[in-house]
């Protein structure tokens, strides 16, 4: 752990152009804190519309080493925007930040949780974030190499392109689209994936829905905002997906597609011709989040290491002791640690969107009747397959 730090919590409307000023010159000197998450105009975003939101300043002998940005949710301290907040940290210079564990201990909350932590820490395990690294020419040297190297995906994708035209009409995408209607539409899209997979839906609680239409309406510096890209084909809305850029980083936050037409790829052409169009006007580095669907291994040329992590108050128990948490555990249990990591994050999701313990512990019940019922599906087919009975 690095020298002692003090700390003062503040409210994120009570950020000064002072320090306004020293969080963007610490994000100039520090690279790993390049993503968008990371920008002042985020947490002034954030600050107005998550609820319990406040930001850390740290100081050493005086002078400002660092910011925290955060919320709290019953005894929990999070990242500010969570579930929404893709990376998070101390906002530093490198090396002269407070460690995760020195957060935890400055804050002196039960638990702090982070998903996505980027700068020095202990606890926890690490994980990978994927993403596009463009070469100088940008888009048209990236895609002949990614073809060379995956040609039967990349000509795969092609065929369903001109399959989509041939079925619907002609193509046309658009990028930098901010029309509230629109995000509204794929909000209601991204809800019915929801409602489709069991998983929680983070947008039922208001204030997440609030955050991305803000966002969609805000102007920073170096480029920072959120903005739509969009395919049409004959006419007919078939894929949308949500952004957050600064600088020349691009992250795809929010994609969407029409699944009737899941086997023409909307959403993976849209991501394409985005790339392409973006790549146009500079953009160099296109961030896709964690791992997990197939098709970003055929893009990603890079990886970023973060942190998750839980840190306990010293003297608390070693495990989180929540009932709607253990009851997610024990939905898991036959399925081992892979399972129970999965079920611990979408307990992380829905602790951060609602804000009251009873919304929380209903989501829980939700999330772990949905485990139930999957095993049992799981568990019937292993029965009914000789294959595997036998």
């Amino acid at each position: 752990m690095g020298r002692p730090v003090d700390v003062e919590i503040i409210s994120t409307d009570a950020l000064t152009e002072a320090h306004v000023a020293a969080w963007r010159a610490m994000i100039a000197a520090n690279p790993a804190l390049a993503s968008p998450y990371f920008r002042p105009e985020f947490t002034q975003v954030a600050g107005s519309i998550s609820p319990d939101a406040a930001v850390a300043v740290f100081r050493r002998d005086g002078e400002v080493v660092g910011f925290f940005p955060h919320q709290m949710r019953g005894g929990t301290i999070q990242p500010l925007a969570a579930p929404m907040n893709d990376y998070h940290g101390v906002i530093s210079r490198p090396g002269e930040g407070p460690c995760l564990e020195q957060v935890a201990w400055s804050l002196d909350a039960p638990r702090l949780r982070v998903g996505a932590w980027v700068g020095e820490a202990q606890e926890g395990e690490d994980r990978e974030t994927l993403m596009v690294s463009m070469p100088d020419g940008g888009y048209a040297p990236w895609y002949e190499e990614r073809r060379k190297t995956w040609g039967k995906y990349y000509k795969d994708k092609e065929r369903a392109r001109r399959s989509l035209e041939a079925e619907l009409g002609p193509i046309r995408v658009e990028r930098g689209l901010r029309d509230p209607a629109l995000l509204d539409r794929l909000i209601d899209l991204k809800r019915d994936q929801y409602r489709r997979t069991g998983r929680h839906d983070i947008f039922e609680c208001g204030w997440t829905r609030d955050l991305l239409h803000a966002l969609l309406q805000t102007r920073g510096e170096d480029d920072f905002g959120a903005s739509m890209a969009a395919m049409w084909a004959g006419g007919k809305l078939v894929a949308v997906e949500y952004s957050l850029h600064a600088g020349g980083r691009y992250h795809f936050w929010f994609p969407v597609y029409e699944p009737g037409l899941a086997r023409c790829s909307p959403g993976i052409l849209l991501t394409l011709d985005t790339m392409r169009l973006a790549s146009e006007e500079g953009y160099r580095v296109f961030d896709f989040g964690f791992g997990g669907e197939g098709y970003k291994k055929y893009f990603c040329n890079a990886n970023q290491t973060v942190r998750e992590a839980v840190v306990m108050r010293p003297g608390l128990a070693a495990t989180v002791s929540d009932a709607a948490v253990d009851l997610l555990n024990r939905a898991g249990k036959q399925r081992g640690e892979r399972l129970r990591a999965s079920m611990r994050r979408r307990w992380a999701a829905i602790e951060a969107c609602e804000t009251t313990r009873a919304n929380r512990f209903l989501g829980a019940v939700g999330a772990a009747q949905v485990a139930f019922a999957r095993g049992r599906e799981r568990a019937a087919a292993r029965l009914s397959d000789p294959a595997v009975s036998g």
